[in-house]
């Protein structure tokens, strides 16, 4: 898969994994995903339909001729979360 997509993946799986679905009621992600969606928390629900958007918008000429840009900003939103390494002199 394209690595516009993998931010939001990453953070997919990191919310499932933190939910109640996978932490308190012991299903497994793709079960949460699959037969759960409606229990997941909004963030969740969230980043599962930028998900599909994105790969999606892989498939799609017009975005794939001007960039996917739902992976772009997942990417920028990750970046602010995290510290920049420090610039070595």
């Amino acid at each position: 898969m394209s690595s516009s997509c993998d931010a939001i993946l990453k953070a997919l799986k990191e919310c499932l994994l933190n939910s109640d679905c996978v932490q308190k009621q012991g299903h497994l992600p793709s079960e949460c995903l699959k037969q759960h969606s409606n229990e997941l928390p909004e963030q969740c629900q969230l980043l599962r339909k930028s998900t599909f958007e994105c790969k999606r918008n892989m498939l799609d000429m017009r975005t794939r001729f001007r960039g996917n840009t739902v992976g772009m900003d997942a990417e920028k939103l990750r970046q602010q979360k995290s510290p920049a390494p420090p610039a070595e002199s």
